[in-house]
Order: structure tokens, then sequence, then C-alpha cells
């Protein structure tokens, strides 16, 4: 299988399907909002750019099943899935406001080994695939070098309907806004890892995700020499609704915090 090849591909899929969501963005109005969930919004754009994705990812690898949120009545193979969000950051999406991205990852297995995220607003891929480089448009990207919390730009994301860890979840916050430069909050998961990959932001964590959330900026951090945990400091990241992405160096210190505040 050439991984390379693949990503490339996907990367020319993100954009296109980019573009769809960039001209519907324009005429999109609030009539067109639908609650799936509590503060859980999808639109016909979602679900329009969802059946674009696998339709062009049937043809990419056809022996690939899907793990997509917009219908996850898709097939799931034993061995390759893709994990596709089709509008990650739909809040923002309906409000006018970015960050908002497309998601695409390749797992075998448990393992992803091909992701891409397009930031629509920047223009901006990024893209990855096992033992690779990471990238931004083309230009090889690494994590920060920043070897202390103190110095360090971190983003999180705030819960819209687990609420069970929010007490631990706002002391740590506390903690942060007196430890760290900031903490920022985008509304879109795979755009805070993007920004992690090349970069921009130091660390991101965040807890009750979702699979289609994190797949893609998962091996994008880690091929930029970041690092990706659970809240444990293990690899439970994918399907464990919780995830820490660092650049490695602050990581430990980052997990000490994590142990202090979430102690269950």
């Amino acid at each position: 299988m050439n991984l390379e090849n693949i990503t490339n591909q996907v990367v020319v899929l993100a954009r296109e399907v980019g573009e769809f969501i960039r001209i519907e963005s324009k005429k999109f109005s609030s009539e067109d909002i639908i609650e799936k969930g509590v503060h859980n919004l999808v639109t016909y754009v979602d679900k329009e750019s969802e059946k674009q994705i696998v339709k062009a990812l049937k043809k990419i690898l056809p022996e690939a099943g899907f793990i997509a949120e917009e219908n996850q009545a898709l097939e799931r193979k034993k061995q390759y899935n893709w994990i596709i969000d089709p509008l990650d950051g739909t809040t923002n999406f309906v409000h006018g406001l970015p960050p908002f991205s497309v998601s695409i990852a390749l797992a075998d297995k448990d393992e992803i080994i091909t992701g891409v995220i397009y930031e629509i607003n920047l223009d901006e891929c990024f893209y990855a695939w096992k033992d690779g480089p990471a990238f931004l448009n083309n230009k090889q990207i690494k994590v920060s070098k920043t070897k202390l919390l103190d110095n360090s730009l971190i983003a999180t994301g705030f819960p819209y309907y687990d609420y069970s860890l929010m007490k631990p979840y706002l002391e740590l916050l506390s903690d942060l806004m007196h430890t760290s430069r900031g903490v920022r909050r985008l509304g879109s998961a795979a755009v805070d890892l993007a920004y992690v990959a090349c970069g921009r932001f130091d660390l991101f964590y965040e807890y009750s995700l979702n699979p289609w959330d994190v797949a893609a900026g998962i091996i994008i951090v880690q091929r930029a020499g970041g690092t990706v945990t659970d809240f444990r400091g293990g690899n439970d990241f994918l399907f464990g609704k919780q995830i820490i992405a660092s650049n490695n160096l602050i990581h430990q210190e980052f997990d000490l915090k994590m142990k202090q505040h979430f102690k269950d």
C-alpha cells in the first residue's frame, strides 16, 4: 500500500469538499440547522460533504470500511477503516465563525496510518502518513520547541453535553490560567491538533471526543514530532474520548497537573 499516494489523493479530496463547504457558507441560513442532540448541531452541508467524501474514498481504497460522524450505519471493516468528520466545527460554521475543517483519516485496525485536515477559512491543509513527515501546504512542519509550561500556549475544548468531569476540568483550567501564557478554545478539535503539529499551540487537551474528532490529528502530531496520550498517559486516545497532544517537551509537566486534578 502506497500511503503517500493515498494521502495525496485525500488531500485533493479534502480541498474539493472544502470548496463546496466554502461556497455553501455564503448562502447558509439558521433555518438549515438541525439539532441531533443537546447542543449537537448538523446541517445539510455536513451530510452532503460526507456523501461526497465517502463516494470518493470508496474509489481510493475499495477494501476499506467507514467510521463516520453523520452516517454511522456505514459498514465498518475488520482491518482498514476511513474515519471521517466532514465538517469539524459545525457550531462555528453555522455562526459564521472560523475555524472549521474537513478531517479524514485511515486506520489499520486501531492504528492511524494517514491523516488529512483541511482548515477551510485559511486554505491550510495539514497531512501526514505512517513513517513519513507531516506537512502544511507542501511544507514540512514540526511541533514547537517550548520547554516549559509557563511559556506555553494551550488549546482545549469545552464540553457541550457531557459535564461529568467539569469539576476537575475547571480546576485544571484555573491552574493553567496562572501557569501558562494562555488557554484558547477554537471550536474544532481537528484544527487544535493541526496547530499543535505546526507549533502554533504547544499542547491541546480535551475530553468527550469522538474518533472522527481526533483521528487525523493524531498522526499529524506524531509525525511532526509530538506526543499523544490519553489523560492517564496511556494509548486509549482514539476511542477513549480523551486526549492530550503536545510538543513532547512539556508533556511530562502537564501530566503532573492532570494527575493532580484528575485523581480518579
